[in-house]
């Protein structure tokens, strides 16, 4: 394991492997590498082709979690990965992941690539924007009353899962593994804002960029997909056939490379 410290003082950890143009693997809501093999076995495909970074978000692992919490310390614990890798880096972000990537490609971090899969935003209209609000309301709530377990299955419901499935995954040794993590998911909830795509912002991204979706995934993923490419200048839009929003390492590895390598 590998440390560096980000402009607030908070120490992010992270894993390194391979030898080549650096390469930064992004999560989404509760990854992080020690319930997190699919990143890990995505960084082994990329690693002979690239310098791989796959870090824990703060929060989250063996990262620390100076507070307050604000975006823009997410975006410099991203930043302080870049120098660490030498001053520029192509970056991969993973559904609320790659929110948090284009905040930073906006920022105008140094990025020489920028690719990402299913950013989970949503069409925007009301009735998408009220159940965003209702879900962080009750995800403050069930946080701010120490209830990690309910807030952990919330995120979990919401996301999609049944919830039959996520009672059963109450009663497994791993659930306390995703309770340590659930005050991060108000951190991500922070990142989405409403949910609706973030069209100004996307705009302003100039880094080389390819927006990748399941061919498998909800119909309303794809056309997040589309809208997301559409907004970004001259963003390549890629889908993955079979594959859903838990996309196989091994299907997204080879698309990754040949858009870094190109």
């Amino acid at each position: 394991m590998n440390q560096v410290i980000s402009k607030d003082g908070t120490v992010i950890a992270f894993d390194r492997s391979g030898k080549g143009p650096a390469v930064i693997l992004v999560g989404g809501a509760f990854q992080y590498r020690a319930i997190d093999p699919q990143t890990a076995q995505l960084a082994a495909l990329l690693a002979p082709h690239f310098t791989v970074f796959h870090y824990d978000r703060r929060g989250r692992g063996d990262s620390l979690d100076t507070q307050p919490y604000t975006v823009e310390r997410e975006v410099e614990d991203l930043d302080a990965l870049i120098q660490e890798a030498g001053g520029t880096a192509a970056i991969f972000g993973m559904s609320s992941g790659a929110a948090l990537v284009t905040l930073a490609a906006a920022r105008g971090l140094a990025m020489t690539k920028l690719a990402f899969y299913e950013p989970p935003f949503n069409a925007g209209d009301d009735r998408a924007r009220q159940a965003s609000e209702n879900y962080t309301r009750e995800l403050t709530a069930l946080l701010t009353e120490g209830r990690r377990g309910d807030a952990v299955a919330l995120a979990m419901t919401t996301f999609g899962a049944p919830a039959e499935a996520v009672a059963g995954m109450r009663q497994m040794p791993m659930w306390s593994l995703f309770e340590s993590v659930a005050p991060t998911l108000a951190y991500d909830a922070a990142i989405m804002g409403d949910g609706s795509v973030p069209a100004e912002r996307l705009a302003s991204i100039t880094v080389p960029t390819l927006v990748i979706d399941g061919g498998a995934s909800p119909a309303f993923m794809h056309n997040t997909a589309q809208a997301v490419a559409h907004a970004i200048p001259n963003a390549k839009l890629c889908t993955l056939e079979g594959q859903t929003h838990d996309v196989a390492p091994q299907a997204l590895a080879p698309v990754l490379v040949e858009f870094f390598q190109a």
